[in-house]
């Protein structure tokens, strides 16, 4: 039977949750407690989580349960990612987490509106399914994933339409990094206001 999931976000059909370091973009290298929402349309053919695409497979989840997991951890920071996550009113998650001081940070392909209170938003926009204008604007750092040549120019297009303040990150897709990477060195050396992000998790071998 289809997930009657509430209007009201009390309940997320939470594929997993765990406490590790944040592996890369902006907030890299800090501890951060992570919550990754099943289910997602946008479809990257390289996603390294596809078993989270099925919102079915994951339980429905309280998040009053969620938060009360979070807050047992030393790290005082939550990372909500999926799936994608804006498929989900995130109102209710993010003002109880808020409420114990803990900051909230959002990974998100942008493709539906934005719910949710945060203190960072991290728009990784995705070609498959393009972020809403109304979002780039409001990111903190726009993460564009380099799998080919021309993801340099779409990166562009899309930096016109952040906030002068957005961090600007390129990173490679992690089965062409041999490939991409020395490209994005170089092109980040020509032009200085991006920044590369690793995934500094996998080589740390930590989720």
């Amino acid at each position: 039977m289809p997930h009657q999931i509430p209007a009201d976000g009390t309940l997320l059909p939470l594929m997993e949750e765990f406490y590790t370091i944040q592996g890369e973009g902006f907030n890299t290298g800090k501890a951060a407690y992570f919550i990754r929402l099943g289910g997602c349309d946008v479809g990257c053919h390289w996603c390294d989580v596809k078993e989270s695409w099925d919102a079915e497979l994951h339980a429905l989840t309280s998040a009053d349960d969620i938060v009360e997991n979070a807050e047992k951890y030393p790290g005082k920071a939550v990372v909500i990612t999926g799936g994608e996550p804006l498929l989900y009113n995130l109102d209710y998650l993010t003002a109880e987490l808020q409420k114990r001081e803990i900051q909230t940070f959002i990974e998100t392909s942008g493709a539906y509106p934005l719910s949710g209170s945060w203190d960072w938003i991290c728009l990784s926009p995705k070609k498959f399914k393009s972020p809403r204008p109304d979002i780039l604007p409001l990111a903190g750092e726009l993460k564009v994933i380099v799998f080919n040549k021309s993801d340099f120019a779409w990166a562009e297009e899309h930096a016109q339409h952040v906030s002068p303040s957005c961090k600007l990150f390129l990173q490679p897709e992690w089965s062409k990094a041999a490939e991409m990477t020395p490209l994005i060195i170089n092109y980040v050396k020509e032009n200085p206001k991006w920044e590369i992000s690793l995934q500094t998790h996998k080589y740390l071998n930590i989720p």
